[in-house]
């Protein structure tokens, strides 16, 4: 990671990007994702990234746009990846949901999540946070299956 420490412009930026989360579509969209969207494969995840003009779709170009542009962020230097990193593990938990199937998204879609991914594979922490979303995400995955 960075060994710089975070400027006040940093901060701003941090707090701007929590406050646009906060927005109420993008909480809705955030909720979406995070309980509704469980994609088993990536014809399920292509229907809805192929529905346009759906309230599904939305959400999910509204998440994954966000938090791409986020990640853009902190891979131009705009924002301290520490910073970022310290207060930010939604990006890796959206990426681990997708990763058992994101190699058949990327045969389409070759930079999907590219960003975040790419914070994942350049920081350790961001490998550690994604590597533990996967494992939980998981788990979830056979508690859903089960119920």
């Amino acid at each position: 990671m960075e060994k710089a420490l975070a400027s006040h412009a940093d901060a701003e930026l941090i707090l701007k990007l929590y406050e646009l989360r906060t927005e109420a579509v993008m909480r809705e969209a955030r909720a979406w994702f995070l309980a509704e969207f469980w994609p088993e494969t990536a014809e399920d995840f292509f229907l809805v990234l192929n529905e346009f003009g759906t309230q599904r779709n939305a959400y999910l170009r509204q998440v994954v746009s966000y938090w791409e542009m986020a990640a853009a962020l902190v891979l131009h230097g705009s924002l301290s990846a520490d910073l970022f990193l310290d207060t930010n593990g939604e990006p890796f938990f959206y990426a681990a949901k997708l990763a058992h199937i994101l190699p058949e998204i990327h045969v389409q879609r070759p930079g999907y999540m590219g960003k975040v991914l790419k914070l994942v594979e350049i920081y350790p922490v961001a490998t550690g946070m994604f590597e533990a979303m996967k494992k939980n995400i998981a788990k979830m995955r056979e508690t859903r299956k089960s119920a």
